[in-house]
């Protein structure tokens, strides 16, 4: 018997428990002080009314014999994925309903989407990015490459013929930078893979914040996409699932590499070490689709982009270079007067009982940068900003 030793390989922490950890101590040395975070990416608002309906309706059901739902297909039921489908035609792009999986969230998807894929696959992840893609490649074994984002591509690094990719991770909008791909320079991400018979693993877990009418939302709005990309999404940051956990992954028919069908293999992934997603979760999922739910959803949504603006102006107006919060719920600054991420860190919550999360913890291109949140409540969001811009 041995044990995947490719776990050793992993940082001791993963980095948001080691911004747990400092929090905790500085609490208990600190005594009744009130901590403002703007640090971990979770939600603060409740879920839509709408969504509490239609869960307790759904749990009436499952009260009763005629109701009652045993095990559910493992690819989410026709309801939602029907749902799904009308939500992407509004793009427009056109989905068959066997391309759309659904699943208990875009984490879960990210790590297990590499059980289809060859151990021997090379990897190119930007750089900064969110440790996960990272962590499940090196559980995997798999050989990193990066590409470094910066201030000088405004973190949204691009294609060369340098890179020799099998497998391609983007994010956009991106965490933990906030930028995001114009359609052009995903265009040119498309036709790279394409080239290099290599895949996309498109993250589009922010996609609802993007506002500009000239950003895409999901990779499939490019030509050539759906021979060479997939789309994880999810409902958490959407429509607050964070704690409630709902996503899915599209897997064109027309992803095939050496003559194998992606999505025939996902499908057979899923049903062999998948149950399915909860029927009363997906009955709230659907209810986000209707009139009613995606009013109240972005009534959330447009509280959490105020929030990014009071961060974002507040930065400007102190002259510091940033990026994100028009299309992101996350702010990318430059820590101050050539601080370390986490020197920046310890400042803040040492001084001003601020948390925001290091940029360093990110990727060595995220040293000298830091991350700031719009999803905390307003009244916090105020409070830590003002604390901030007192130091800067």
């Amino acid at each position: 018997m041995e044990l995947n030793n490719h776990f050793l390989d992993l940082k001791d922490s993963y980095l948001f428990s080691t911004v747990a950890r400092k929090v905790r101590e500085y609490q208990a040395s600190h005594p009744g002080v009130k901590v403002y975070k703007l640090s971990i990416g979770d939600v603060t608002l409740p879920l839509a009314p709408v969504v509490i309906e239609a869960m307790h309706k759904a749990v009436d059901e499952m009260g009763k014999k005629e109701t009652f739902r045993g095990y559910g297909p493992e690819l989410g039921y026709d309801f939602l994925r029907e749902k799904i489908q009308a939500y992407y035609k509004r793009l427009p792009v056109d989905l068959d309903l066997d391309e759309i999986i659904v699943s208990d969230g875009a984490k879960s998807d990210l790590g297990n989407i590499l059980d289809i894929m060859s151990p021997n696959n090379k990897v190119l992840i930007p750089d900064p990015v969110y440790p996960a893609y990272v962590d499940v490649n090196i559980m995997a074994g798999r050989k990193i490459d990066t590409c470094a984002g910066n201030a000088e591509n405004g973190f949204k690094p691009m294609p060369n013929d340098s890179y020799k990719a099998d497998v391609i991770y983007i994010c956009s909008p991106n965490n933990p930078t906030g930028a995001v791909y114009t359609k052009d320079e995903l265009k040119a991400w498309v036709d790279y893979a394409n080239k290099q018979n290599a895949l996309i693993i498109f993250d589009a877990a922010y996609e609802a914040f993007v506002q500009d009418k000239s950003l895409p939302h999901s990779i499939f709005e490019i030509e050539g996409a759906r021979t060479c990309a997939l789309e994880i999404c999810s409902f958490s940051k959407t429509a607050g699932f964070t704690g409630t956990r709902c996503g899915y992954t599209i897997v064109p028919k027309e992803l095939k590499f050496n003559g194998i069908s992606a999505n025939a293999l996902w499908n057979r992934r899923q049903s062999t070490k998948f149950n399915g997603t909860p029927y009363i979760i997906q009955r709230a999922a659907e209810a986000v689709f209707t009139d009613e739910g995606q009013k109240q959803i972005q009534a959330n949504l447009e509280y959490y982009r105020e929030n990014a603006r009071i961060i974002k102006n507040a930065l400007v107006e102190k002259g510091i270079y940033c990026v994100g919060g028009e299309n992101s719920p996350y702010i990318w600054l430059k820590c101050p007067n050539g601080m370390k991420s986490w020197e920046f860190f310890d400042k803040l919550l040492n001084e001003k009982g601020v948390v925001g999360t290091p940029g360093a913890g990110f990727g060595e291109n995220g040293e000298g940068f830091f991350r700031l949140t719009a999803f905390g409540d307003r009244e916090t969001t105020i409070e830590a900003v003002k604390r901030i811009t007192e130091i800067l």
